[in-house]
């Protein structure tokens, strides 16, 4: 099991601070497997005046799925110009 930290706006942070927002979608240019723990650093601003806030959340990988996109868009070009929702239940 690994840490792996990487920063999130606030508007994102403040969802998953309150139990909102339980999922995180992610350019999987990093390795990260279930059972690790992904470190989220909320931070603000733009560009060079992007800063830490000094707050951060911890949240274990429970479920993991790694999607090809060039897959779907073959298999469904209408992806490009409708896009896609992220689904969240209980």
């Amino acid at each position: 099991m690994k840490t792996v930290t990487k920063k999130i706006d606030t508007i994102w942070f403040e969802n998953i601070l309150a139990g909102r927002k339980k999922f995180e979608l992610r350019l999987a240019d990093f390795d990260i497997a279930e059972g690790d723990i992904l470190r989220l650093e909320e931070w603000v601003g733009d560009g060079a005046e992007r800063k830490f806030t000094g707050r951060y959340l911890e949240k274990q990988i429970t479920y993991l799925r790694k999607i090809d996109l060039k897959d779907w868009v073959n298999k469904q070009p209408e992806l490009l110009d409708k896009g896609m929702y992220v689904l969240q239940f209980e």
